[in-house]
């Protein structure tokens, strides 16, 4: 018996794979067909679930995901996993291609395969690049990066310095503060840049 098994992730623990699950159930995946990787890139080798979605699929099943990306990160990567599917005799169906399956046994299935795997590294590399863009544009109109707040204000940096100015280590008074001494001394220097 063949059957559809379903494959969901996210790169981050905020975000939610909610609407992938609907879409692969709405697909015909059943609920236990499917597997949810939570918080892990795309980029990495290996993932939990997806290595468990593998270990079920099996001769003349489908591996079923909404987009390409949730598959990996690189066209050559993407393309050796097709090749997987294919000694193993599986198919794989991506919703975002019309909902038909992509045979990549096929010559225009592989074809297609190739075009959308190259596609989809271009959007994530585009992607990269603009945000490496914005972060590089903030950063030179002394614009805000977001992060973490900082918890120390410059005028505990300032006292802390005067101690260390009399004589006090600095990794004491770095540990004192509550931070590392790296830290302490990179605060030091953009207030001294100030």
């Amino acid at each position: 018996m063949t059957k559809l098994i379903g494959y969901a992730r996210v790169s981050t623990r905020p975000q939610s794979t909610d609407r992938q699950e609907s879409d692969l159930i709405a697909a015909g995946v059943r609920r236990d067909d499917l597997y949810v990787d939570q918080g892990v890139s795309g980029a990495r080798a290996t993932r939990p679930q997806f290595d468990r979605a593998l270990t079920a699929l099996e001769a003349r099943d489908t591996l079923v995901v909404t987009t390409l990306d949730r598959l990996g990160r690189s066209t050559q990567n993407m393309l050796d996993f097709a090749q997987e599917l294919r000694g193993r005799g599986a198919g794989l169906r991506v919703l975002n291609l019309g909902g038909g399956d992509v045979d990549t046994s096929t010559p225009m299935g592989s074809m297609l395969f190739t075009i959308m795997a190259a596609l989809a590294q271009m959007e994530h590399d585009i992607k990269r690049e603009r945000i490496v863009d914005s972060i590089g544009k903030r950063r030179e109109a002394g614009k805000d990066l977001g992060g973490r707040p900082r918890l120390i204000s410059d005028s505990k940096i300032r006292n802390a310095l005067r101690l260390v100015d009399s004589g006090e280590p600095a990794a004491q008074v770095a540990r004192d503060l509550g931070m590392s001494r790296a830290t302490f001394y990179r605060r030091s220097r953009e207030l001294n840049a100030k």
